[in-house]
């Protein structure tokens, strides 16, 4: 029977699957669009609240400026979109921008990419997550009433979700990805056609309150500013392209092409969206302020203010209507599913990162159900700090957004600069050639565009918030090359070298003898089978009585290998033991000592807290001594019969494994204890 942990764990996350499975998991266009795109998409949903309340701050004249913010935002994205389908095209491996670094402008370039790839896949779930709760509370008051937990278990939920396996998850998150952008689409173009075809007067809930400016006398240079600080938040909706770049391993053959396909539907249905909101917001006189308590001057005395989309909806749909909770309900979903695409972005570099050494080895396992589970697992738990130490508010979230993704932006277009130059030195293709150039020019505007933009974000965000991104960005940096720096050092201490290895000149047994029970004697047993050139039993004398008791039972079975006797006057085990291996070593260098430890082997957990724990503590000690070996000697209690130890097997498994399991090894890694 399986164990009631094993079996909670099937239900949630469902079957293993098997190694030759990972084929069967790729997804078609339809379900990677969904996957990947659905942060960029659901952007639409906090993106148009952030450039209408920045722009609050200058009074309701200054929404005149939203749809031309709107308008370079647009600018912005189609530029990164057309970057980004050369990207796919030349380096389709699954690095993204991380890889295009590393190949052409070195590895601590490609390292740069990845830790604020890093910094901003965790941001893309504690924000979209957060936006998602906000949406929904404005519809429906007890959540905004309990954001901070309800965030926390959406964000377990999408955990659950991707552990089960990428195309599963895909599956489950396509169908209201589609329903959103319908329904989006659909309430824009219905507003739309309300205002300028028949000619409604639509008026948003707010679009009669009074609303006075947080500062009346900004200069010209000021409202400047607050122009760029209304762009650069408004580029969140940018967020969640890069995905795409460093996904395009899990698409269906041929995988460049539908991974460029997927990033053009992406921009096409984004950038439609995001501007149709704005032109409904102001063709609605709606009104969105950063701080309602202070800048609201003139309305109900209980206005609560809800969001853009919230708010358009009861305005196109009437107050009350099904469609209204419809928009609430599946914006709050898609908002919540766009952390999905952090969830399979940041797994995938996660693990190219750790093969390259520069993140711990176990982000580059495969789980049960071939997805990389240590990687959403670390994902989910960074999310939900941030959640809690910003209590789930979007708008201080906001602030540490997109200068990692803009950071990587500019780094990978300067990269693809490098990449197509080097190419061009040795193409002579005419249309080869052509194609190069074309392809050149688009990532350099790019390059310029998005690094014009990063410029922006660091001028108009840092003292908001966005020093916290960039201080995050350079503890990941500075541990990642640590990491690197561990990894190879250790590679090369255990490098082979061209000399044949010498061999020891002898090799010295010594069996630990705590009685002289079964245990001891088949540790005497073994070690004798293995023809040293000298053996010697050692027991450490903690108490007259028990040394004089183990001594005349050796001599009554006349056991044929000599009993050493070492003394401990202040009662130790362990530095006793060392000193006298170290001892016996000591007369020749290219002499080993092998060390046999007699252990027991229990079936029931808490009989290892009885058992066993001088030995774990001698062998942990004796691993640090060169030319000592250990040896585990196992003795098999009644207990250990009972043990399943065919869901041992699984358990064992499962672990990331470096190669086969070694026996003697096995029962010591599982049975850690005490001398015998």
């Amino acid at each position: 029977m399986a164990s009631t942990t094993s079996l909670a764990k099937r239900l949630l996350l469902g079957r293993p699957f098997r190694s030759d499975k990972l084929q069967h998991t790729l997804l078609p266009k339809r379900i990677a669009l969904p996957v990947f795109a659905s942060d960029a998409l659901s952007s639409v949903a906090y993106a148009p609240d952030e450039i209408l309340l920045t722009l609050s701050i200058a009074g309701a004249a200054a929404y005149l400026y939203s749809p031309w913010v709107t308008l370079a935002v647009a600018v912005v994205m189609v530029t990164v979109v057309a970057s980004y389908r050369q990207n796919v095209h030349a380096y389709p491996s699954g690095g993204g921008d991380y890889e295009v670094a590393t190949v052409n402008l070195g590895p601590k370039a490609g390292v740069g990419v990845a830790s604020a790839l890093l910094v901003d896949y965790i941001l893309t779930v504690a924000v979209s997550v957060s936006s998602g709760v906000t949406n929904l509370g404005s519809v429906v008051p007890w959540v905004a009433d309990h954001k901070v937990g309800i965030a926390i278990v959406a964000v377990i939920v999408l955990s659950a979700l991707n552990l089960r396996g990428l195309r599963e998850s895909g599956t489950a998150f396509a169908v209201p990805t589609y329903l959103f952008i319908i329904v989006i689409v659909g309430m824009i173009l219905t507003g739309l056609f309300r205002v300028f075809v028949l000619g409604d007067d639509l008026r948003a809930p707010s679009a009669d309150l009074v609303i006075a400016a947080e500062d009346s006398h900004l200069t010209s240079f000021a409202f400047a500013f607050l122009l760029l600080r209304t762009f650069s938040s408004g580029c969140a909706a940018l967020t969640g392209v890069e995905a795409i770049s460093n996904g395009v391993p899990a698409f269906k053959q041929p995988k460049s092409k539908n991974a460029a396909t997927t990033l053009l539907l992406l921009g096409s249905l984004a950038i439609t969206m995001l501007v149709g909101i704005i032109l409904l917001a102001q063709a609605t006189h709606l009104k969105y302020v950063e701080d309602p308590g202070i800048q609201i001057v003139s309305g109900p005395a209980d206005y609560v203010q809800k969001t853009v989309t919230t708010q358009l909806a009861e305005t196109v749909f009437g107050q009350g209507s099904i469609l209204l909770y419809l928009v609430g309900g599946v914006t709050a979903l898609i908002l919540f599913l766009a952390a999905n695409t952090a969830f399979n972005g940041f797994p995938v570099l996660g693990s190219i990162l750790a093969q390259d050494r520069y993140l711990p080895r176990q982000l580059h396992t495969r789980g049960d159900r071939l997805a990389f589970s240590n990687g959403i697992a670390f994902l989910a738990v960074a999310a939900v700090v941030l959640i809690v130490a910003f209590h789930a508010e979007v708008t201080k979230l906001i602030q540490l957004y997109i200068v990692g993704v803009f950071v990587s932006f500019t780094l990978s277009q300067a990269g693809m600069i490098r990449h197509w130059n080097r190419l061009l030195r040795t193409q002579r293709d005419p249309e080869r050639r052509r194609r190069m150039i074309r392809s050149r020019a688009i990532n350099t505007f790019g390059m310029v565009l998005t690094g014009a933009v990063l410029i922006v974000v660091l001028i108009t965000k840092f003292l908001l918030g966005a020093w916290i991104a960039i201080a995050a960005m350079v503890v990941i940096y500075a541990l990642m090359l640590a990491i690197h720096r561990h990894y190879t050092r250790v590679a090369e201490e255990l490098k082979p070298t061209e000399e044949r290895p010498v061999l020891p000149s002898r090799n010295h047994a010594v069996v630990l003898v705590s009685k002289v029970h079964m245990p001891t004697l088949r540790a005497v047993a073994y070690a004798q089978a293995t023809r040293p050139d000298s053996i010697t039993a050692v027991t450490v004398n903690v108490d007259d009585q028990d040394t004089r008791v183990i001594q005349e039972e050796w001599e009554r079975r006349q056991i044929p290998v000599p009993l050493t006797v070492v003394d401990s006057p202040y009662r130790e085990i362990t530095r006793p033991i060392v000193e006298f291996v170290k001892g016996v070593r000591r007369a020749s260098p290219r002499d080993v000592v092998s060390v046999f430890v007699p252990e027991y082997v229990v079936g029931r957990w808490w009989e290892n807290l009885l058992h066993n724990q001088s030995a774990l503590r001698i062998k942990g000690r004796l691993l640090f001594e060169p030319g000592v070996m250990v040896t585990s000697v196992p003795w098999q209690l009644q207990s250990s019969q009972d043990r399943d130890l065919e869901r041992l097997d699984r358990d064992l498994t499962r672990a990331p494994a470096r190669g086969p399991r070694n026996r003697s090894d096995e029962h010591v890694d599982t049975n850690p204890g005490e001398q015998s």
